[in-house]
């Protein structure tokens, strides 16, 4: 049997440490990582002309170059005092300022580089130890560079590092050590770059959570709309459920004498009806909500615009009603989702665009419906009330439920337009005109 050895928080810290460290600074060290330019979609970028936008989105690499070269020509007019243009101008000069270019393409490499050849920089070099000035700077801005396409974790380990070795050569160096300096300096920098790291991460989950949020709120209000259409309709398709069912009851007393064949075929329709009846029923209370009550009144059709313009105008709303073609009694589904349409078309109108006028057109044509609702810009002090495009998603779902099409846009004057087409077979018209 043996025993499970369980180990101390101690040892488990040391060791997530260590783990933290070889995956941050030695794991894929020599990765080819070239820093790609900026964004042109920053709030700053977007606003500048596009010439020179092509420019800023590579000022990360300009100061960086900058920064190098700089170092360079204090690494060479250093060096020239004692050994121009030798061996020591290649070490001090070149080497800090080449250390600090690598970090555009292998940022991790470029750390290890700088720390390795601290130690022969200060050597070779007379001025500070163990950082002399061009050193200093590259080195400092290796930190910054790595830090800012790394993580906040392994900024802190490169300053530990940093910390340690400058130290150890402090205690082996000839005098002043100027480890003290690069300690506090870099400590300030590498804290500033974690902190516009930590907020652009928290930016981005911000801008990830809101994206969720919207995509789920699109898709509740999308399962909302299509189950208030599932409840409009069930009243629809009952109605002519029951009519089938109770006509095949009473169509056998209406003929003298009617074969068996003929009275069990009608007794097959309405059992049919009435199973049929019965299974939406069952259906539809899976997606309604509890609290839902099944409305008294019948669901509305074409024949109530009036009424429903009439209630608009009360609000401020002015509206005008164009009637084209010969009217007729259509389906009910129809009815019931044009009279919706035309109703969300208004509702829309109200919260968006105040003071605005609308106008409503219906063409009866011989293939369908067609309806046409268009408002004005909003005019007056009164302020457009936000919303998220619930309305037309609703519409869309209606049109799309009875094979239409529809269009939804800003007019030219400001205002906003809502288009729809509904087909309507004849057979179909027919049997709403028998209903």
């Amino acid at each position: 049997m043996t025993e499970t050895k369980t180990q101390s928080p101690e040892r488990r810290a040391a060791a997530a440490a260590i783990h933290s460290l070889r995956q941050d600074l030695f794991h894929d060290v020599f990765d080819y990582r070239p820093l790609d330019p900026l964004g042109t979609g920053g709030p700053v970028v977007r606003r500048l002309p596009a010439s020179f936008r092509k420019v800023v989105v590579w000022f990360p690499h300009l100061v960086v170059g900058l920064v190098a070269l700089i170092a360079l020509l204090e690494g060479v007019f250093a060096a020239n005092t004692y050994s121009p243009f030798g061996i020591a101008t290649l070490i001090t000069a070149f080497l800090p300022a080449g250390t600090l270019l690598m970090t555009l393409v292998r940022p991790v490499l470029a750390f290890w580089v700088s720390i390795v050849s601290t130690p022969v920089v200060a050597i070779v070099g007379s001025d500070d130890w163990p950082w002399q000035p061009s050193a200093f700077a590259c080195h400092l801005g290796v930190l910054i560079v790595v830090a800012a396409r790394t993580r906040p974790r392994t900024a802190a380990w490169m300053w530990l590092i940093t910390l340690l070795v400058g130290s150890s050569l402090g205690n082996m160096g000839p005098g002043f050590s100027n480890t003290a300096p690069m300690a506090v300096t870099s400590a300030f920098a590498l804290l500033l770059v974690a902190m516009v790291q930590v907020r652009r991460e928290a930016q981005h989950e911000v801008t990830v959570q809101r994206t969720v949020t919207a995509v789920e709120r699109d898709r509740r209000t999308l399962l909302e709309e299509r189950t208030t259409i599932a409840r409009e309709l069930h009243d629809v398709v009952a109605h002519h459920m029951s009519v089938v069912a109770i006509q095949a009851e009473a169509a056998p007393y209406r003929v003298e004498n009617p074969p068996p064949e003929l009275q069990q075929a009608f007794v097959t329709i309405r059992e049919n009806a009435v199973a049929a009846l019965t299974e939406l029923r069952r259906v539809l209370g899976v997606v309604r909500a509890e609290d839902y009550e099944a409305p008294d009144a019948p669901q509305p059709t074409l024949a109530e615009i009036d009424r429903l313009l009439d209630n608009v105008r009360e609000t401020g709303l002015e509206t005008e009603k164009t009637v084209t073609g010969a009217v007729r009694v259509l389906p009910q589904g129809v009815e019931l989702s044009a009279y919706r349409i035309v109703q969300e078309a208004l509702s829309n109108t109200l919260r968006h665009a105040p003071g605005a006028t609308a106008k409503v057109e219906i063409g009866y044509v011989l293939g369908g419906l067609g309806v046409r609702v268009v408002n004005g810009p909003a005019r007056g002090l009164v302020k457009p009330s936000p919303g998220a495009g619930h309305g037309i998603t609703g519409m869309r779902e209606r049109v799309a439920m009875l094979n239409g099409e529809m269009t939804a846009g800003a007019t030219e004057d400001g205002g906003y337009e809502v288009a729809v087409f509904l087909p309507v077979q004849a057979e179909r018209a027919e049997a709403g005109e028998g209903a």
